[in-house]
């Protein structure tokens, strides 16, 4: 089945509230995004978030690439091949994990709406669901004990809360979140490399009556060798985030002692499926777990997440609530959140509507 047509298009999305974490406050987002067109009137839809300050590509340059003479030449390509196409596409935008994203995404949306069959069941589906963490940005302990009682209403019971401007701000507000809701919320932390292996020492310590479930890149990318100075079981606990790009760095930190016990993966820091799946391999034979996460992103790419992150046994934690954040999207469907879990369905591709 070839493909006949291909599109793609910027959009600016307004934040439901905007949040701080701790290098940024946003209050909009730009998404790029991608169609494939096949023969038959099927269409594989993509989309592009990625994060200038990680990954150093921005969404305005990711449209640019979609609509470059080698984006418009797979026009008359089969999407039978779109595992080759994928690897093109990676060869030829080196470094742009989220023009790759957009391309992966939407050629495996296509392909599985041709074979009709869901992506997660192509990969070979391994989880049914999982609780996702709903985020709390930066922000006074006030607001946040608003936040978390709000989400409770809802019925998320696991908060991931971005830290790492004040190490003693940040432990009065974990624990007293933790006295607040007794064991009702597991809680992770998101330092985003806003401490020094001293400040991590010490916020450890402090916390560690509120059996803090992950710690995520708590300390700048660089410094990863001084975090074999803690505890291993410490080190057990702290997941690799902007540390962790590729399957390269993925191999790297999966030898000897480990920094990390977890790895974080991206489809906006890896390049898509083909991508996270490389790094899903190392990580399960070096008996790493797995925590998915996001940007703030369409439905779409968060929907492709879940599908790969449901397809790799050694996926522990999920961090997908992105499209949340979005006042509006292009899309909807593709999963359904109960009490805290997210379900994704077994429509052919990723299974979401166009609105």
């Amino acid at each position: 089945m070839r493909i006949i047509a291909i599109r793609s298009y910027l959009k600016k999305m307004a934040l439901t509230k905007p949040y701080t974490i701790a290098y940024n406050t946003y209050t909009d987002v730009s998404l790029a995004f991608f169609e494939v067109e096949l023969a038959n009137g099927m269409i594989g839809y993509g989309s592009g978030s990625p994060a200038e300050d990680v990954v150093g590509e921005t969404t305005e340059q990711t449209v640019q690439n979609l609509q470059s003479e080698f984006v418009q030449q797979l026009v008359g390509r089969d999407i039978r091949q779109f595992q080759q196409i994928i690897f093109d596409a990676v060869m030829q935008f080196p470094n742009l994990p989220g023009t790759q994203a957009a391309i992966d995404i939407a050629l495996h949306d296509a392909f599985g709406k041709f074979i009709g069959m869901s992506v997660a069941n192509f990969y070979g589906q391994k989880i049914q669901a999982l609780p996702t963490s709903v985020t709390i940005g930066i922000k006074g302990i006030q607001e946040t004990i608003e936040d978390a009682k709000e989400y409770k209403n809802l019925g998320f019971r696991v908060l991931k809360v971005k830290t790492g401007l004040a190490v003693e701000a940040d432990i009065e507000k974990i624990v007293l979140l933790h006295e607040k809701f007794g064991n009702y919320f597991t809680i992770r932390v998101d330092a985003n490399q806003g401490y020094t292996l001293s400040e991590l020492t010490t916020f450890i310590s402090a916390t560690k009556k509120c059996n803090l479930e992950l710690i995520e890149q708590p300390t700048p990318v660089g410094n990863e060798n001084e975090l074999l100075a803690l505890d291993a079981l410490d080190r057990k606990i702290l997941t690799g985030d902007e540390s962790l790009k590729d399957a390269k760095a993925a191999l790297q930190f999966a030898t000897g002692d480990k920094p990390f016990g977890i790895y974080n993966i991206k489809l906006m820091k890896c390049g898509g499926i083909i991508g996270a799946r490389e790094i899903a391999t190392i990580a399960q034979n070096a008996g790493i777990n797995l925590f998915w996460g996001c940007n703030d992103e369409s439905i779409i790419s968060i929907t492709a997440a879940l599908h790969v992150a449901y397809s790799c046994p050694n996926t522990k934690y999920i961090d997908l609530d992105g499209s949340l954040d979005l006042a509006a999207d292009l899309v909807t469907g593709g999963f359904e959140i109960k009490e805290g879990y997210m379900h994704i369905n077994s429509a052919p591709g990723f299974g979401f509507q166009l609105l």
